[in-house]
């Protein structure tokens, strides 16, 4: 074998001697583990265990002294694993080509800015609660605040992912319902990763309103798909009245919370009632139904009809208090377990009974050893500059996928095929996660792509990620010569039937039959929130009003000025299209909460557990 010849600086190259050997590659900035597989019997029995932690030079001239005794042999000897640790990782690390000193993205950054201050100032009206007057009148009683009462619950330094809090934004004309009217979110207590469900009865005394309705049974939704330990602070006068054919009678109205409360308890999914406030009529079976009761004296009351009804059907007259006082059901109904003094002491009870669930907990001390992981090695700040309002601009993906995952490092799939879509591994927060993402409009290979992606996630038990920017499918003759109809299906079909949790993130535009298989809120992800600058449609305002002109329809004036309007994130999330409005900068740390939520607890992901319909090949 001739001598070593210098290629790079770093590099060695073994020129191949007559006999034909294998080339050797050997980086001297790499681990130098060298194992040789295949040689005689005899040097086998010797060298079994031959591993060389020496510098790539000495690791040669060593090889090529071994190679001579064996020249001698006619079998054939391989050199391998010279494959240095964290290499893998190395090679998914994603580049950046972002210039935050660009003229694009200092533009960028100032747009996204304003949009984000006016969603700040939203958010901080909406947290207010009710008007002043109403709140002041709360105070008076000596009653917590409605968003007081869950920060008291909740462990001290954790987070409470609301979920939509932008409910009811602007939908009914005669009132504002900030939030919908309830507080509904995700918290951990005493450990547990619980589904916290409060009524705000600041706002229009905590009546339900359809939007609350819809909301609180978003909530039960979560709790119930994530086997999550369900709290419901009760502080409400019941229906509506004025909604009340909006509110009572159908499949998805009130009566379904008293449904969903049996079918999760036989279901093992525990459920905690603080009765804060008035609880009436139907409302009564909140705290009936539940595991476990708490009730505030003097406070908190439950009855099917209250005195002016009950003096009305019977002639009755009864006081608040011995209709359906804590005391009387504490001592007397057995409807609640414990009574409490105030709300301070019904919140350290509620977490008492969190405390003996006996549910798997998310306390260091109880936990098993954390995942290690890494941040984004690209700052998810920039973020603000790399998203843009004008959705006809294109969004760099990789760019944000880059800001989203542990360390940056995003092992890619097929990504030299359907280029507009793209898929790979990466982690959040320490969980494997799959992610897809657009790039592009769907073509048929995309479609395809995708599906194969979904699939394979699914039969290894791998969370799925979603990350929302499509105008749709691919329209035109050589389009549906390709069968874009039966390759939009399978991708459809895959997104509807992988059974492992999925997560949902419109970062743009969310139009057409491209929502359904990117994951819309149709296709039930764990999770769905939209950025600040997203639109869900069927198609962009200029696109309809051209296909309303096209078949001979007058425009309306207004029309693309109303399309607009509902196109935008703050009309979605005021009707419950989504869990919420994210500012980008916080993408990750959203998804690592919902992450939590659907992989901890007695949450068991199976894999090969998704069975897929028939895909038309």
């Amino acid at each position: 074998m001739t001598r070593p010849r210098r290629i790079k600086k770093s590099f060695l190259i073994l020129r191949p001697s007559p006999l034909k050997e294998p080339l050797i590659l050997v980086a001297d900035v790499f681990p130098k583990r060298i194992e040789y597989l295949r040689i005689t019997k005899q040097e086998r029995n010797l060298r079994s265990d031959m591993t060389l932690l020496r510098s790539s030079r000495q690791a040669i001239l060593l090889g090529r002294q071994f190679s001579r005794r064996t020249q001698i042999s006619s079998q054939k000897r391989t050199v391998a694993n010279l494959t240095p640790p964290h290499q893998a990782n190395a090679i998914s690390r994603i580049q950046t080509n972002v210039d935050p000193s660009s003229d694009e993205f200092k533009e960028n950054e100032k747009q996204m800015s304003e949009v984000m201050s006016r969603m700040q100032e939203l958010a901080r009206k909406i947290q207010q609660g009710g008007p002043e007057k109403a709140r002041q009148k709360h105070i008076a009683r000596k009653k917590m605040l409605p968003r007081d009462r869950v920060t008291a619950l909740i462990d001290p330094g954790t987070t409470f992912m609301e979920l939509s809090p932008m409910a009811g934004h602007e939908l009914y004309p005669e009132a504002e319902v900030p939030a919908g009217g309830i507080i509904t979110g995700v918290g951990v207590v005493e450990g547990v990763t619980c589904v916290i469900v409060a009524n705000d009865s600041t706002v229009k005394g905590g009546t339900y309103y359809p939007i609350t309705v819809k909301k609180h049974l978003r909530a039960q939704a979560v709790a119930r798909e994530n086997k999550l330990p369900c709290i419901y602070l009760v502080d409400s006068g019941g229906a509506n009245l004025p909604h009340q054919a909006d509110v009572f009678p159908d499949q998805n109205h009130f009566g379904r919370i008293f449904y969903n409360q049996a079918r999760m308890s036989s279901e093992g999914i525990p459920q905690i009632a603080v009765v804060m406030g008035p609880c009436t009529a139907g409302g009564a079976y909140v705290p009936a139904m539940s595991d476990e009761s708490i009730i505030v004296q003097e406070q908190g009351h439950i009855f099917l009809a209250g005195p002016p009804l009950v003096k009305a059907a019977t002639g009755e007259v009864v006081s608040h208090e011995d209709l359906g006082g804590g005391k009387m059901h504490s001592s007397v109904s057995g409807v609640t377990d414990y009574l409490a003094v105030d709300d301070a002491h019904a919140v350290v009870l509620a977490r008492r009974c969190i405390s003996n669930l006996n549910w798997p907990k998310k306390s260091p001390e109880t936990q098993a050893p954390k995942p290690t992981f890494s941040e984004p090695l690209h700052d998810p700040e920039e973020l603000l500059g790399i998203a843009t309002t004008n959705l006809r601009k294109p969004l760099p993906i990789r760019e944000v996928i880059a800001r989203v995952v542990d360390g940056s490092e995003f092992s890619e799939f097929k990504r030299d095929f359907g280029t507009t879509l793209v898929t790979g591994f990466a982690e959040i927060y320490g969980h494997k996660v799959g992610i897809v993402a657009n790039d592009g409009i769907l073509f048929a290979s995309s479609a395809v792509k995708g599906a194969h992606f979904i699939e394979l996630c699914s039969q290894r038990g791998i969370p799925l990620v979603f990350l929302q920017n499509i105008s749709g499918f691919m329209v035109g003759s050589q389009s549906e010569r390709d069968g874009i109809a039966k390759h939009g299906a399978k991708l459809v079909t895959a997104v509807a039937c992988a059974d492992v949790p999925k997560f949902t993130v419109v970062v743009g535009g969310s139009y057409g039959a491209g929502n359904y298989g990117m994951c819309g809120r149709a296709y039930s992800p764990r999770f769905l929130w939209m950025w600040p600058n997203a639109k869900v449609g069927v198609m962009g305002s200029e696109q309809l009003a051209a296909v309303m002109e096209t078949v001979g329809k007058t425009v309306d004036g207004g029309l693309k000025e109303r399309i607009e309007k509902e196109s935008d994130a703050t009309f979605s999330s005021a009707r419950l299209w989504d869990d919420g409005i994210i500012p980008p900068q916080h993408t990750r740390r959203y998804l690592g909460l919902g992450l939590q939520a659907a992989m901890g607890g007695r949450n068991e992901v199976k894999a090969g557990d998704t069975k897929f319909g028939v895909f038309r090949m």
